[in-house]
Order: C-alpha cells, then sequence, then structure tokens
C-alpha cells in the first residue's frame, strides 16, 4: 500500500523546523523619486589683485618736472621780483613760495600714494558739492589778479583757486557714477545727467571769468564720458552741439568784437595787429621760442622775461624754449609723453572701474593743460591762461596736480590678474 508517513508527532517535528528555518522575506525598499540634479552656476574665474610698488617711471617723472619747474620759476622771475616794491624788491620771493608748495606737493603726493583709490570714494559728493559752494563764493566775494576773479581768501591756507579743485572733483564724481551704474550711459536721459554735473562745473568757473579753467574742466568731465560710453555716436552728437556752440560764440565775438575773448581771436590771426595790447604777450613769446635754436641761451640769461607780463605763469614755457633751446623743451615734453602713457597703462591695469576712470581723468587732465599751454605759447591756438603741469607757478595749481599724481600713483601699486 503507499508509502509510510510517519506518526502525527513526526509530522509536527518537520513542521515546527520548517517553519523556523524558512528565509525571511526581503524587505522591500521604498522607491525614491528620481533626483534632478541642479545645474552647477557658472562660476567666474575669480579675480585677483596684484599688490605691488607704485610706477617708478611716474614717481622719477613728476619729480624731475617739479625740480624743472624751480628752477624755471626763479629763472623767470627773478629780474622782476627784484624790482617789483609789491614782491619787497625780493629777488628770491617767487623762488621761495615755490619752493615751499613743492615740498608740500611731494609730501602730499608720497602721503596719499600709500592709499587705495577707494577710500576717496566715500567723499565724492562732499567734494563736488562743496566745491560748487566754493565756485559760488567766489563769484561773490572772489580776489581779482591778473584781470580774472578765481581767488578766494582762506583763513590759514591764503589765496585758493577752487577751479583747480573742480578738475579734482569732476574726476571723482564721474568715475564714481560709471561705476556705480555701469549701464546708465545707455539712454539718452542719463547721458544728460552726467552731462549737467560736468556743466555745473563749467558754468560757474565761467561766470567769474574762468573761461579756460571752465574749458579744461569741460574737456576733463566730456572726455571721461566719451570713454565710458557704449554708443559714441550718441555722444558725438550733444559733444558736436556743445562744441559748435563754443566755437560759434568765440567767431561771433571775434567779428563783432563784442568782448576780450574775441579781441584774442583776432590777435591769434594776427597778433602784430594787436602788438600793443592784447597781441603783445603772444608776440613776445614768439620772439622767445624764435631766440632759443638749437641749444638756447642758457638758464637765466633770457632776454625777454623783461617783455613777456608774468612769464612765470602760464607763459614760462617760451622762456623754457629760450633758455634750454629746442633740445630742452623736447626733453621735458618727452617726459610729459612718459607720464601720459604710463598713466594709460595704469588706467589699463587698474583692478576696478572706478580706479580706471579715475587714472584716465588725471591722464587727462595733465594732456589737455600741456596741449594747451604749449599751443597758445606757439600762436597754434588763441591766448588763454592754462598753466603747465608741475612747471608753472601756482600754488593750487601745483598742490592739487601733485595730489593727483599721488592718487595716480597709489592706482598703479594694484593691478587686475586672473588665477
Amino acid at each position: 500500500m503507499g508509502g509510510h508517513y510517519g506518526s502525527a508527532e513526526d509530522y509536527d517535528d518537520y513542521y515546527l523546523q520548517k517553519k523556523h528555518t524558512r528565509r525571511p522575506k526581503p524587505k522591500r525598499k521604498k522607491l525614491k523619486p528620481p533626483s534632478v540634479q541642479k545645474p552647477k552656476p557658472t562660476v567666474k574665474p575669480k579675480q585677483n589683485v596684484n599688490i605691488g610698488s607704485v610706477d617708478v617711471s611716474i614717481y622719477l617723472v613728476v619729480i624731475i618736472l617739479v625740480l624743472i619747474g624751480v628752477v624755471m620759476v626763479f629763472s623767470a622771475s627773478y629780474a622782476l621780483a627784484a624790482n617789483r616794491p609789491r614782491f619787497n624788491n625780493d629777488a628770491f620771493y617767487f623762488l621761495r613760495r615755490n619752493g615751499i608748495m613743492a615740498a608740500l606737493g611731494f609730501a602730499a603726493m608720497h602721503f596719499i600714494s600709500k592709499f587705495n583709490c577707494q577710500i576717496w570714494r566715500k567723499g565724492v559728493w562732499p567734494l563736488y558739492f562743496g566745491t560748487l559752494g566754493m565756485l559760488i563764493a567766489v563769484t561773490i566775494i572772489g580776489l581779482t589778479a591778473y584781470g580774472a576773479q578765481r581767488w578766494i581768501q582762506i583763513p590759514i591756507i591764503g589765496q585758493f583757486q577752487p577751479s583747480e579743485l573742480a578738475k579734482a572733483a569732476i574726476i571723482f564724481i564721474i568715475a564714481h557714477l560709471v561705476d556705480k551704474y555701469p549701464d546708465a550711459l545707455k539712454t539718452w536721459g542719463n547721458l544728460g545727467l552726467f552731462s549737467a554735473i560736468v556743466a555745473v562745473a563749467v558754468g560757474l568757473v565761467w561766470m567769474p571769468g574762468g573761461f579756460s579753467a571752465g574749458l579744461i574742466i569741460a574737456a576733463i568731465g566730456f572726455g571721461m564720458i566719451f570713454v565710458a560710453s557704449p554708443y559714441i555716436w550718441r555722444f558725438i552728437v550733444p559733444g558736436g552741439l556743445f562744441v559748435g556752440g563754443v566755437s560759434a560764440y568765440l567767431l561771433i565775438s571775434a567779428h563783432f568784437g563784442l568782448n576780450f575773448r574775441g579781441a584774442r581771436i583776432q590777435a591769434w590771426r594776427d597778433p602784430w595787429a594787436f602788438s600793443d595790447t592784447v597781441g603783445f604777450q603772444t608776440i613776445q613769446s614768439l620772439y622767445a621760442v624764435a631766440t632759443g635754436g638749437w641749444f638756447g641761451v642758457g638758464i637765466g640769461e633770457s632776454r625777454q622775461v623783461s617783455f613777456i607780463p608774468e612769464p612765470q605763469h602760464d607763459m614760462i614755457f617760451a622762456i623754457v624754449v629760450e633758455e634750454l633751446g629746442l633740445l630742452g623743451a623736447g626733453l621735458i615734453l618727452i617726459l610729459f609723453g612718459i607720464f601720459i602713457w604710463r598713466g594709460i597703462l595704469v588706467a589699463m591695469r587698474a583692478p576696478d572701474t572706478f580706479s580706471s576712470m579715475v587714472a584716465i581723468g588725471i591722464v587727462f587732465t595733465i594732456a589737455f593743460q600741456v596741449v594747451i599751454n604749449v599751443g597758445v605759447v606757439t600762436n597754434t591756438i588763441p591766448n588763454t591762461g592754462v598753466t603747465l603741469p608741475f612747471i608753472s607757478y601756482g600754488g593750487t595749481s601745483l598742490l592739487v596736480t601733485m595730489a593727483l599724481a599721488g592718487i595716480l600713483l597709489s592706482i598703479s601699486r594694484y593691478s587686475k590678474g586672473s588665477g
């Protein structure tokens, strides 16, 4: 018959053993929804700022130019000062004052070069509005000297020329706005706003008769806006209207003889027709340039220094050419060229837009003044009073220019790099 299945006890033992030896069911893993991997943000390469020493070329050029200026101011002024009671008949009057200002300028330049240019951003608006306040004060309580009302009397400091400070104010305010609002100049409205900021300062400088200083400030401000503007043609239209308006004013004034500037335009075209009036200074300057030759007549040997009115000021380059000759004057122009070249490199290598624009503004300041001053001395352009940077006599001009050189040197210590 069938097989043997065993007893009931054997069946229970078999069942219990099978039950306890059964493998546990594997736990079901909870299915997680598929993870969506977030795209990694594009990381721009980190820009490092390399910190080094100041630009030695700029530093040496400034030192050489200022020392040349001290010597040439003395050479151009000692005879004048020795024979004028208002200078106490002191031949060293201008040398002493110019030497003090040069020493203060060197100290200021060296001190300012130690600081990062960014620290000046905190004071751009107070500097701008403070300068406008001083320009307004000039029109009310300004002192008149050399036929122009340009100075105010400040306790302890003495006579101060706010139009020189206006150059620095325009440089910093435009650099600040361009950096803070990088896309602002893409619209006509903001272009007009930037231009108005420059125009207000220029207008206040022009009001008391500072046409030449206002011209320099306009060139600096609008030059910086032109560099920063993304649309050149959009800028050229109002710029062309401004230049055209000023030119029309001068030509109409010259044609009808309406004012002193019109007479200067007429004297520019034919200085000998006005040899006893507005053409006298230009004629004497041309005589000095023609006398210099290749090597000059020697320091202190100028013959035209007795005829050029106030030769230590705007016409000092004529004395430079006469005493140092074409080679000496050419060397000075080469030094200015080195300053401008190195300044452009500093602007290109600056680590941020603000520093770069400030450097550009400083380069414009020096370049425009050199071009205009030399142009006036050689009668290439109409006569207008613009100092030769670092060389002409003038306390405010020398101090402000050397302070700007110190800022340019401070920017030169920082350069952008990637890594």
